[in-house]
């Protein structure tokens, strides 16, 4: 009886399950349809977007290895029309490459504007690698460092000359540089000396520091055999003033009074 009446118990819970199963079905199946469409729908256009991105990125790089053999072959007037147009129209990364090689052609055609231009275009560019940007900002900087005061170097290159930057040595050979030829040797000091002990610094590097600390060390002594040599020639006040004194006017007329007191009448 015990194992009858159990049954029974379950029989009536499976009951209610399923009449609470249905009434939930009945008032929600509309809900679940539609997330399971929107789910399906989600992975389609995933899958789709996903096969049109790798389609454009081997269209890319067909096109950029088209525009290096152009480039291999000396069609240069080609190469940069073909490396313009991945960089206006190419995923984020070939665009940034092309950029790369724009602004290369750019500065060996002697178009130092332009290639200032295309590098800032791709550092300020979202999509790119930061390790681009960052490169594009160093030339970007190198190319304006005859024209720009050292303030404008400044602006450009102190964020890469953090520790952490990925040019950082580069960025602070550059200011030191700019320091150096606004005459502000105390600061280029302060980038130049430690890339000098910098043991992770390249030895092209501290040869050009090297070189251009000579420079600095010259121009201070320079300066100050300049200052020497101005403060040795410069008039004493002194003997300036004794020199021209004006003749005392009151003498003659003294001694003329001390001879006619002596004159006898």
């Amino acid at each position: 009886m015990a194992d009858n009446h159990d049954s029974l118990l379950r029989e009536v819970e499976d009951e209610i399950r399923r009449e609470r199963m249905e009434k939930l079905w009945q008032q929600y199946n509309g809900v679940i349809f539609a997330v399971a469409a929107l789910i399906v729908l989600g992975v389609g256009g995933y899958k789709y977007l996903e096969t049109r991105r790798m389609a454009a990125e081997q269209t890319a790089g067909a096109n950029f290895a088209a525009a290096q053999n152009l480039s291999d072959d000396k069609k240069k007037t080609e190469a940069q029309e073909a490396f313009k147009k991945i960089a206006d129209n190419g995923p984020a990364g070939f665009a940034a490459l092309a950029k790369l090689q724009l602004a290369g052609a750019q500065v060996n055609a002697g178009k130092t504007s332009d290639a200032i231009a295309t590098y800032e275009s791709l550092a300020k560019d979202s999509g790119a690698d930061n390790l681009l940007k960052s490169f594009a900002q160093l030339q970007a900087a190198s190319l304006r460092l005859p024209d720009a005061d050292y303030a404008e170097i400044q602006n450009r290159l102190t964020p890469l000359a953090a520790d952490d930057a990925p040019f950082s040595q580069s960025a602070r050979e550059l200011l030191g540089i700019a320091a150096y030829r606004a005459k502000k040797y105390d600061e280029a000091r302060k980038y130049l000396e430690p890339l000098l002990v910098d043991p992770n610094a390249p030895q092209g590097l501290q040869d050009r520091v090297k070189v251009v600390m000579g420079d600095i060390a010259a121009a201070e002594v320079a300066n100050t055999a300049k200052a020497a040599a101005a403060q040795t020639t410069k008039p004493s006040t002194t003997g300036s003033a004794a020199e021209g004194k004006p003749a005392d006017t009151d003498a003659k007329p003294k001694a003329d009074a001390s001879a006619g007191t002596d004159k006898k009448p």
